[in-house]
């Protein structure tokens, strides 16, 4: 024994040495030896030990501490055993103190236990309530049961067929503290495992609902009869029942906020039970049904925010609730009178939420509610909290309901909030502002006429606004507030302000001046120049105008983007007042604002100069000289598209508008076509591929502002494109340039035009093809009765060159109006139905473009044409339809929606599928299992390659799936959805890359199911995580493994980052396996600063 401790005692010595390597090496070897069984120290040496262990935990080296976290979960592990022996002993005490101890103890041993012990406790604690005990044991073991299920999560899950029949037995025992206990447990099992609850849920809300009007000491009849101070004698310390009622509320509350499938049973059984006991007379109690009725009502909010697709029917939840308005309403008018501040509070934070999930719908009920606001508002003892949470209830209010319904009541509600306004507290004073804001908009809308006369009031809120405006030594809040407020005053009542108008625009200059106020300060005078009242702000725009030119120079993006806003309104509204040196201030500041790096703030700034051009022609000289050459480096930029070519557009027509100097239609369109014309390079492309179709579109806008000058330039493009001298990139951007004209010029006198566009279909450059085809198509669009023969003549004879004919006749079908090709479609439709079975899979595709943007022209015609081909046909057809029926999807509202329900799935349109989930989703899922049969070895000379044919169809399904996430969680049942993902992280790579991402997302979109899952996920991490690549293989190997890594480590970030993962021992070895890796470490905190570690990586579906 002698030798082992003086071995021990050699290894304690060297674990203090300044060598990291001696004092890990010394503790991995002690380690190892402790592990042994035929080691025994004494007390001394154990002491010693431990002291060194604990020393090493705070050890500058990361690996060292790793090495002593990992040794202390090892010695504490082997000690389970005991302490839970020792634990489920106490459980029995006399003393209460040490049986909650007890409890508490096994809480926190729960969590990182053994499977064998976790099933040994569960047992031990079933086996023990089956015997029938005494009650006060009773009241422990399901105590503990409750702080188990809450500690261990989902591991209860497999036990609770047998626990819960119990637990429910116990709750009809006559004792309070019992029933208690009883639910807390069911709250807790709820929480932790909604999935494996739900054969149990019924008979638990029916529980629930016996007991939250459980009050047998109360009636609550007579109340209204009695005097309030009665209420007394009912809260005696031996009446439990509240504690029923309380924890009986919380497990509904945990039910409402798990099972969000059960929305519309909540809203039928639940929703007016809650409502009913809005009465309740213990203030905890009435607390929690707040609190329980909110969560409901959070629920009914769609779990995306509000969606996009307006031809979603109203959802059952939304309804039910709609009817149930006027009785919650009622109830509440009688609690916000109440004196307890917390009730109102409560009573306050509902009716915002209610306000949030029905906008607009309490207007009938305005009357019932603006009392109890006001009772808030005005009531002496009222707390600051209790103040700014009706103020924003107030304000939610207003703003969610049509003016009109508020105009009788202004006279009440404006008093009480121009004294909150003058309040001493920052933050009542800040939101009564809002408040305030809002109500003027009210008083006097800009957009419509209204009977009310809000002049009696004006003088009021802008003396009070006007105090808080002045006041230099107030929270930076209330500055900003009090700025846009005024704003708000001046634009809705400016004209009634009379002597008081210019004043406050001086204020509002000296705001401007301020570092801290200025952006404010700006969105105010934008706001304030916009306004249809013509407030007069000549006074200060000689010096506010080069104020807002100078910050069109600092590094701050917002106040930029804000200054162009507000310079663009006073251009275009007091263009009178812009003299010469006003004008030149903004424009030397322009030229740098025009840069490819911000596209935004590009398109702002040539909006501006595009106004500036309109109104004030003296500016033009300025303009061609600095600015000229900016905006066409941005013509020929790569990244133009969009908005901020549209606003190019509409500068070059207002710019050739204008007639100027050196800025005629001839000047700029050498500018625009210069470079392409001096290109000495024989490369098509030495320009980039956007700034051709961005430099036709000018010139067509060009042409189209100069019709006259145009035809002439016309035949200049089609010697161009016919001369052999001519450069590759001179033939595209002609023919570009042509397709453009030809969209709305008739190019009747053009004989020789679809000579040369044939012509050009043969080039050797595909380059040019793809703009000769381009160019035909766009043709048509203007010249239609001559070109549209002679394209689908050409289709039909020149099977070489179908593909670029059909592309000519998707841009032309992209480009006509409905009422244009109605004529013509059937001759289209018959021709394009001839290709749809080519081998080429291109031309396939363009056809089922063509074909799908070809049925919104007649959808209620055409769709039953589609459908039925789907029936016949060759496998081919059958796709080509398939694929058509995608190009008929689009964003907005379209006729066509209703008749697409029905036989497609949408990402852009859930409401099309939400209701065929329960059909469609088997087949989806059965299309993510890997299929054998699709499974081929091939021989590639002495190797053999496996080639998975049904991996595309796989992919689809995994993409499809990610999809539904978005647009359709809560039609789905997630386990089951869960079941999927986890097979999928043990397929093909490509499959595998998608599931990571899905994992993540769903880390955040439903993390209680990820956490129960967990030890099934963590495997197929670990196992992605440390695979290693054989030494001989390829580069891309290697590359391909370590991007897979990559993206499983995002998806372990993504889990690590949910609040109970620590709940799953599996987890958690997994987490310190990855910081004892010197390797996984490294990419584990290379991701902590990557944003799509933080944010869910996105997943492209197009």
């Amino acid at each position: 024994m002698s030798n082992v401790t003086f071995y021990i005692s050699n290894l304690l010595e060297k674990m203090t040495s300044t060598d990291k390597d001696f004092r890990f090496m010394a503790a991995n070897d002690l380690m190892m030896e402790l592990q042994k069984d035929s080691i025994k120290l004494d007390e001394e040496s154990e002491r010693k030990v431990v002291a060194m262990l604990l020393k090493l935990l705070e050890d500058k080296n990361g690996e060292v501490q790793n090495l002593a976290v990992k040794w202390l979960s090892t010695a504490l592990v082997s000690f389970h055993q005991s302490i839970l022996t020792s634990l489920l002993a106490q459980l029995t005490s006399p003393h209460m103190a040490v049986r909650k101890r007890s409890i508490i103890a096994l809480g926190h041993l729960v969590p990182s236990c053994s499977p064998a012990l976790f099933m040994q406790l569960t047992e031990h604690l079933m086996g023990e309530l089956s015997r029938g005990p005494p009650t006060a044991s009773v009241r422990t073991y399901i105590q503990c049961l409750a702080t188990v299920s809450r500690r261990g999560g989902h591991r209860i899950g497999e036990h609770l067929q047998k626990i819960v029949p119990m637990v429910v037995k116990f709750c009809n025992v006559e004792d309070d503290e019992l029933r208690e206990f009883c639910f807390q447990a069911f709250e807790a099992f709820v929480s932790r495992c909604p999935k494996e609850m739900s054969p149990n849920i019924q008979a638990i809300i029916k529980l629930c609902l016996k007991y939250i009007t459980y009050d047998p000491n109360y009636n609550y009849d007579d109340r209204e009869d009695e005097d309030q101070e009665s209420d007394d004698e009912y809260s005696d310390d031996d009446d439990m029942s509240w504690k029923v009622r309380r924890s009986s509320v919380k497990c509904l509350e945990a039910i409402i906020s798990s099972r969000r499938d059960l929305l519309v049973e909540l809203y039928g059984s639940v929703g007016p039970t809650l409502v009913s006991r809005f009465k309740e007379r213990e203030d905890n109690v009435k607390t929690d049904i707040f609190s329980a009725f909110v969560a409901l009502l959070r629920q009914t909010r769609h779990p995306h925010g509000p969606t996009l697709d307006t031809g979603a029917k109203e959802e059952p939840a939304i309804s039910l609730l709609k009817k149930q308005v006027p009785t919650i309403v009622k109830a509440l008018h009688r609690q916000l009178k109440e004196k307890s501040m917390r009730c109102r509070q409560s009573c306050f934070s509902l009716l915002t939420e209610m306000t949030n999930v029905l906008p607009g719908q309490l207007g009938e009920h305005i009357p019932a509610l603006i009392p109890g606001i006001i009772y808030s508002l005005t009531d002496k003892s009222t707390s600051s909290n209790l103040k700014i949470d009706a103020l924003a209830f107030l304000n939610v209010l207003l703003s969610s309901h049509n003016p009109e319904i508020f105009h009788p009541h202004i006279s009440v509600i404006l008093p009480p909030v121009i004294q909150c306004v003058e309040d001493p507290f920052y933050k009542i004073t800040s939101e009564a502002l809002q408040v305030t804001q809002q109500t003027v908009k009210l008083m006097r809308p800009l957009d419509k006429p209204v009977s009310f006369d809000g002049k009696p009031y004006v003088k009021i809120v802008f003396a009070c606004t006007l105090k808080r405006l002045k006041a230099a030594d107030i929270d930076q809040e209330v500055k900003e507030r009090a700025i846009f407020c005024m704003g708000h005053i001046l634009s809705h009542f400016g004209d009634q302000l009379g002597a008081d108008l210019q004043p406050t625009l001086q204020i509002f200059l000296e705001r401007l001046k301020n570092e801290i106020t200025r952006l404010v300060a700006v969105k105010t005078l934008s706001l304030v120049a916009s306004s249809p009242l013509k407030i007069d702000l000549r006074p200060i725009l000689t010096e506010g105008i080069p104020m807002l030119g100078s910050f069109l120079r600092k590094n701050q993006r917002a106040l930029k983007l804000n200054t162009i806003t507000a310079l663009n309104v006073m251009v275009t509204n007091y263009s009178d007042s812009f003299k010469p040196p006003l004008i030149d201030s903004i424009l030397s500041e322009v030229p740098a604002l025009i840069q490819e790096s911000d596209m935004h703030i590009s398109q702002v700034a040539i909006t501006l100069i595009t106004c500036m051009a309109k109104v004030c022609p003296s500016s033009l000289s300025k303009i061609g000289g600095t600015i000229l050459p900016e905006v066409l480096n941005l013509v020929h930029s790569p990244l133009l598209q969009g908005g901020a070519l549209n606003s190019l557009l509409e500068f070059f027509q207002v710019l050739v508008a204008t007639k100027a100097n050196n800025m005629g239609y001839s000047d700029l369109l050498k500018a625009l076509r210069g470079p392409f014309y001096d290109s000495k390079s024989t490369d098509s492309m030495s320009m980039h591929k956007q700034s051709y179709y961005s430099v036709a579109k000018c010139v067509a806008a060009l042409s189209m502002a100069c019709p006259k000058e145009a035809s002439g330039v016309v035949t200049n493009l089609i010697q161009d494109v016919k001369n052999p001298k001519s450069s590759e990139s001179v033939r595209i951007l002609s023919l570009l340039c042509l397709g453009e004209i030809g969209r709305f010029m008739n190019f009747e006198g053009q004989k020789e035009l679809k000579g040369v566009i044939m012509e050009a279909f043969g080039s050797p450059n595909e380059e040019v093809k793809s703009a000769a085809s381009f160019a035909l198509g766009n043709i048509c669009v203007a010249n239609l009765g001559e070109y549209l023969p002679f394209m689908l003549k050409e289709i039909g004879s020149q099977p070489k060159r179908q593909y670029l004919l059909l592309h000519s006749l998707k841009e032309m079908i992209s480009a006509l109006s409905a009422e244009s090709l109605k004529p013509h479609v059937e001759n289209i439709w018959d021709l394009l139905f001839k290709h749809c079975e080519c081998a080429e899979e291109g031309t396939r595709n363009i056809v089922a473009e063509c074909l799908g943007k070809l049925t919104l022209v007649s959808p209620s015609e055409l769709i039953p044409r589609l459908k039925k081909q789907l029936c016949s046909g060759s496998p081919l057809s059958r796709s080509t339809v398939v694929t058509a029926v995608k190009f008929t999807i689009v964003d907005h509202p379209m006729p066509i929606d209703s008749l697409l329900k029905g036989c497609i799935a949408a990402h852009n349109k859930p409401s099309l599928i939400r209701g065929l989930l329960t059909s469609l989703l088997p087949h989806l899922y059965k299309e993510t299992q890997i299929r054998k049969d699709l499974v081929r070895e091939v021989e590639m000379g002495p190797f053999k390659h496996t080639v998975d044919d049904g991996l595309d169809v796989r992919k689809a399904a995994f993409e499809c799936m990610y999809t539904l996430l978005d647009s359709c969680m809560d039609c789905l049942d997630i386990f089951e959805f869960l079941n999927h993902v986890e097979e999928g992280l043990k397929d093909h790579y490509d499959i595998k890359m998608l599931t990571f991402i899905m994992l993540a997302r769903l880390s955040k979109l439903c993390p209680s199911a990820v956490v129960q899952r967990l030890d099934r996920l963590v495997e197929p991490l670990k196992a992605t995580c440390t695979t290693k690549v054989k030494a001989g293989s390829v580069k891309q190997e290697f590359e391909k493994q370590e991007e897979l890594r990559r993206s499983a480590m995002r998806a372990v970030a993504a889990l690590l980052s949910i609040s109970e993962v620590e709940k799953s021992p599996a987890m958690a070895d997994f987490a310190n396996q990855i910081r004892s890796n010197t390797e996984m470490a490294t990419i584990f905190d290379s991701l902590q600063g990557d944003p799509l570690s933080g944010a869910v990586e996105s997943m492209d579906t197009s």
